[in-house]
């Protein structure tokens, strides 16, 4: 049960509008349609397949056979997702004869994902 009579530590006590602040931040924020391609993006991040196979691949570049291999999934099933994560433009893919070769689609992401383990596994965030 919620106490009302505490104060909501989430909220502000007041109505007041820092203007000159939100005029300056209003300035810098990108178009809408860019922050629904960032949201979109971390949508791709937010499955645990997926951020399975993002981190395998920020080591290395690995086919088909070898992530199924080392995710213990069916080769469809990787594929599935290899397919979401390649229109998110996280992974690209490469065919070398019979197989088909994945890798990160560029640096940022490889960051991105190092960002947010170092993140998860700071000491002072356990």
């Amino acid at each position: 049960m919620i106490d009302s009579t505490q104060p909501n530590l989430d909220c502000c006590e007041c109505n007041v509008i820092h203007q000159e602040t939100v005029d300056v931040v209003r300035t810098h924020m990108p178009d809408e349609e860019d922050i629904y391609e960032v949201a979109d993006l971390f949508k791709a991040f937010g499955d645990s397949t997926r951020a399975r196979i993002i981190c395998a691949l920020s080591i290395a570049e690995l086919c088909v056979c070898d992530l199924s291999a080392l995710l213990d999934m069916s080769q469809s099933a990787v594929s599935h997702q290899l397919r979401t994560l390649k229109q998110a433009r996280i992974v690209r893919n490469r065919r070398n004869g019979k197989s088909v070769y994945y890798s990160l689609d560029d640096e940022h992401i490889k960051a991105l994902f190092r960002m947010a383990i170092e993140h998860v596994t700071e000491e002072d965030h356990k």
